[in-house]
């Protein structure tokens, strides 16, 4: 399963929003998550891993799921990027 962002937040992906994905997405035992944008996938697992996507305002992610309990970790994930203000959902 899969969705694409658009990345909305004004300091793009950093930090403090990494760490909320990477939390989100490691709640999920027996699923994987992967970030993928500008032609490169990391896992959701590793902080360094999204930051080294150097996401920035206007970019796309796409978040994709695979697994067990892929549709809810998609749908968690989905919440902490438009809770956050990271990022809308881009058709």
């Amino acid at each position: 399963m899969q969705k694409t962002f658009r990345i909305i937040d004004e300091d793009g992906i950093h930090a403090r929003p990494a760490t909320a994905l990477v939390n989100t997405a490691t709640k999920f035992k027996d699923t994987e998550a992967f970030a993928e944008a500008k032609g490169k996938k990391v896992t959701l697992k590793s902080i360094l891993g999204v930051l080294s996507l150097g996401l920035e305002p206007g970019d796309t992610l796409t978040l994709i799921t695979e697994g067990g309990e892929a549709a809810e970790a998609l749908t968690a994930l989905q919440e902490v990027m438009v809770k956050e203000g990271l990022g809308e959902v881009h058709e």
